[in-house]
């Protein structure tokens, strides 16, 4: 049986322009010094954290949906990482909005 992708298009349509919503939300102006607590870990370049060891990832030129999405999982603590999971749970949804408007505004490095 096949099924009609009418349903699929019309989803990956609202999620589209869900995240174009996002990213026009935010104030990279606000969100640069929103992210100075973020920089030192995620500004330092091949960043490898100590314990548990893992790569940080750079987040200049990410998608500000992305990182919002990751923020308010964090928040919520449906993602797990304590420290991130401590830094989100302080920040307002403008607050993410914000930060993931500088970041993606940064471009990749």
């Amino acid at each position: 049986m096949k099924q009609n992708p009418l349903p699929r298009i019309v989803l990956l349509s609202a999620l589209a322009a869900t995240s174009l919503a996002v990213s026009a939300a935010g104030d990279p102006v606000a969100g640069k010094g929103k992210a100075s607590t973020c920089m030192g870990c995620h500004g330092i370049p091949d960043y490898n954290n100590a314990y548990p060891t893992y790569h940080v990832p750079k987040l200049g030129g990410q998608h500000a949906g992305y990182i919002v999405a990751a923020l308010q999982a964090y928040k919520s603590k449906k993602r797990s990482h304590r420290t991130m999971q401590a830094q989100a749970g302080s920040l307002s949804e403008q607050d993410m909005q914000d930060i993931a408007a500088w970041f993606a505004s940064q471009g990749a490095r």
